[in-house]
């Protein structure tokens, strides 16, 4: 069997591998944005300085507020909405758009060439303002371009005898690594349909380890990962640096790690289906049945709720621990990583109402801490994690971590260096891999 690869960024040597997070590059980026801001502002005009520069600012302001009302209002792709600073830096790039275009009158060609590498430098430098602060492109190469490029087809192969584990016994402790095995593991994207939900999800993306390639395979765990949203599952492999995150493992334990499934719960970049079965989508339908079924019938891998770990970041946080209450029959244990006290189209009567019409039973009888205040969950597991400046997701995830307890899970609550943003991510899930290697009976 074989699926079609992953696109994923090539590797650059040199520039694609500066960072655009910190060093050098963002603060070349900040000297000149702010100088190129500077340079359009000024100008030696006086009506300039009394009439145009005061249109402008207001524009500005005016346009600013207008878009952040657009996003939060209309096209809201954040349940929480549009953070303050992201909003600040988006009006920088308004108000260097404006000086540009007002400017133009005013200057002689060589000027206005000038004018759009101004404008176009200041831009960069917003723009990166709001990267530095989710962390999405951590280098030059994770940018899209055209130094992306689409690999051939992947085989990953037929069925193998598989190694029996004793009970008693981690797969780690009977497993000798053979010769020949790779040093890294492969990457592939799968379509996993919605036969049970009707649910349409985009391509998922499937981290195969180097054991999974031995002749005699172990039953390896499996990780079923999550993005955000908006967000899609290849978010996951470029900001979230998921293949040097499991061979990093995997090189540290002779092949062996989870399998990863990265699954797409929206169906869309900034679809909202709350990971419920509602109004709205199937989704906990596709993720607790078709998605289990699909592995279960392509991938040889272990068996059981002990085998299924459920993961994800803010959205698909809060879905991981949503599956691992909702559906605790295949997902024995869960990584929350900064997630929500509750799933949210943006309030809780926008939700109920949108998604259950009105029905306030109907969205109790799956929300999670509405489940779990009156139902016990003993032989389930789970990590709390969230940034240590994440003063929004931080304190709801600190109550559900009181709920969890509350309801006899094993649960852990992390705090990680960071907000809500992808070095908090990518640096939680390899922190806790090995808690997920260990609760799955992986290595001891």
């Amino acid at each position: 069997m074989s699926f079609r690869a992953v696109r994923r960024v090539a590797q650059l040597a040199g520039p694609g591998d500066w960072s655009l997070l910190s060093g050098w590059l963002p603060t070349l980026l900040t000297v000149l944005g702010i100088a190129s801001l500077a340079w359009l502002l000024v100008a030696r005009r006086r009506s300039w300085w009394i009439r145009w520069l005061p249109i402008v600012l207001v524009l500005a302001a005016g346009f600013a507020y207008l878009i952040t009302v657009w996003v939060d209002d209309w096209w809201q792709p954040f349940p929480d909405g549009l953070p303050t600073t992201s909003a600040v830096w988006i009006g920088v790039c308004v108000l260097a758009v404006l000086l540009f275009l007002f400017r133009l009158p005013f200057l002689r060609w060589r000027g206005r060439i000038l004018a759009l590498v101004a404008c176009l430098l200041v831009v960069a430098f917003a723009g990166n303002k709001v990267n530095q602060e989710f962390q999405q492109y951590p280098t030059l190469s994770t940018l899209p371009g055209p130094w992306q490029t689409q690999p051939a087809e992947l085989a990953i192969g037929d069925k193998e005898p598989m190694l029996k584990v004793p009970a008693g016994k981690t797969v780690a402790e009977v497993w000798h690594k053979p010769a020949g095995l790779p040093d890294k593991g492969a990457l592939a994207t799968a379509k996993i349909p919605g036969t049970a939900s009707g649910f349409t999800a985009r391509d998922a993306i499937i981290w195969l380890p180097p054991a999974y390639k031995a002749k005699e395979r172990p039953p390896l765990p499996v990780v079923v990962l999550m993005p955000g949203e908006p967000g899609s599952p290849e978010d996951w492999v470029g900001a979230g640096q998921l293949e040097t995150t499991m061979n990093n493992f995997a090189a540290g334990h002779q092949g062996l790690a989870p399998v990863v499934v990265v699954v797409d719960p929206l169906g869309g970049l900034t679809n909202n289906t709350l990971c419920m079965d509602s109004h709205i989508a199937k989704a906990q339908t596709y993720l607790a049945k078709d998605v289990p079924g699909w592995i279960a019938k392509n991938l040889q891998v272990a068996t059981g709720r002990k085998a299924m770990t459920a993961a994800g970041l803010s959205f698909g946080g809060t879905c991981s621990l949503q599956l691992a209450v909702n559906a605790p029959g295949v997902y024995g244990s869960f990584l929350d990583m900064s997630g929500q006290d509750e799933p949210t189209l943006g309030s809780h009567s926008k939700t109920v109402n949108d998604a259950f019409g009105g029905n306030e039973a109907a969205f109790d009888a799956v929300n999670p801490l509405s489940v779990m205040a009156h139902k016990k969950f003993p032989d389930t597991a789970g990590v709390l994690l969230a940034g240590t400046d994440d003063h929004d997701y931080g304190p709801q995830q600190q109550k559900v971590f009181t709920a969890s307890q509350a309801a006899g899970m094993n649960v852990v609550f992390v705090h990680v260096p960071g907000g809500h943003d992808w070095g908090v991510w990518k640096t939680g899930l390899e922190r806790e891999m090995p808690w997920i290697a260990k609760q799955d009976g992986l290595i001891s």
